[in-house]
């Protein structure tokens, strides 16, 4: 069996070329070898690599950026989502999309089911969203897999940037009241995986079902609870040299103004998604303990 990787080079693309291995080949690709800004040359790449399983990890993530060029960002998060769902089809695969909570507006005041009605209010959101009817139009068998937060030891994200602020600040004010559940991609992938595994076993016996569902660590927290359990598990490791922040002040997303409003609930809940394929998922803690110890 062969597994096409996109997004190689990304936080979740790096861990699934990983974690994929004992399921068969694994072709991962970064954008050199795979420009989801292309949609036009996608089906030349189906027919070289034949792909059993395809795992679509690449995205346009600059959510701010997205407001200035919105139209980039459907063609990479919406076009070419269609243009992959389409080629699965012909081909007979099995097709892995990432998507986000920001297809959400965030005003829910409970954790956002799939089915619950999106409704994006910025252009990153709205560019996923168009991804998702595309897959699903395109008639293929597919899962469309929503995550938030996401974080690793590689690149850049707001784990990252915390610890090398904690270095250099003794005060960090970040926003609090932002929900939701920072998720590890090295999770991600792990459950990737093994839904993977499931999946191919459900078709085998003839019962796939297609379907959009929702991935991230159980719990949740603000950003404000997240840069706080970050400083306080790398002064406690002391592997992260010397941490001089004092004090973790929350501030209102008002008082931190982007280009690109933010769900202000972006909890999702993985209830289906566990049901499924019978996994539970851990604590948006247990993944921070494990991303810092493979940075430190």
């Amino acid at each position: 069996m062969r597994l096409l990787v996109l997004g190689a080079n990304g936080q979740v693309g790096w861990e699934l070329a990983r974690t994929c291995q004992p399921l068969g080949e694994v072709v991962a690709l970064d954008r050199e070898g795979a420009d989801l800004a292309e949609p036009a040359r996608l089906p030349t790449l189906f027919q070289d690599i034949k792909p059993d399983v395809v795992l679509n990890a690449a995205a346009y993530t600059a959510v701010d950026a997205a407001e200035s060029d919105e139209a980039t960002a459907t063609r990479v998060n919406g076009d070419a989502v269609g243009v992959l769902g389409e080629q699965t089809r012909k081909s007979g695969a099995l097709l892995l999309h990432l998507s986000t909570d920001y297809v959400f507006d965030g005003s829910k005041p409970s954790p956002y089911l799939p089915h619950d009605a999106a409704a994006p209010i910025s252009a990153y959101g709205r560019s996923k969203l168009a991804g998702e009817r595309a897959l699903a139009a395109s008639k293929c068998d597919y899962l469309c897999l929503r995550t938030s937060w996401v974080y690793a030891a590689r690149g850049k994200n707001f784990l990252r940037t915390m610890l090398r602020l904690a270095t250099q600040k003794n005060e960090l004010r970040v926003v609090a009241d932002q929900l939701g559940a920072p998720t590890s991609a090295r999770l991600i992938a792990e459950a990737m995986t093994l839904a993977v595994a499931r999946a191919l076993q459900e078709r085998r016996l003839g019962h796939f079902e297609s379907a959009t569902l929702h991935l991230t660590a159980a719990g949740s927290t603000s950003w404000h609870g997240f840069a706080s359990a970050i400083v306080d598990a790398a002064r406690g490791s002391g592997r992260f040299g010397n941490i001089v922040t004092k004090t973790v002040t929350p501030i209102a997303t008002a008082e931190y103004p982007l280009p690109a409003p933010r769900p202000a609930n972006s909890r999702l809940d993985c209830s289906d998604f566990e049901a499924r394929f019978d996994l539970k998922m851990p604590d948006w803690r247990a993944g921070l303990v494990l991303t810092l110890a493979e940075i430190a």
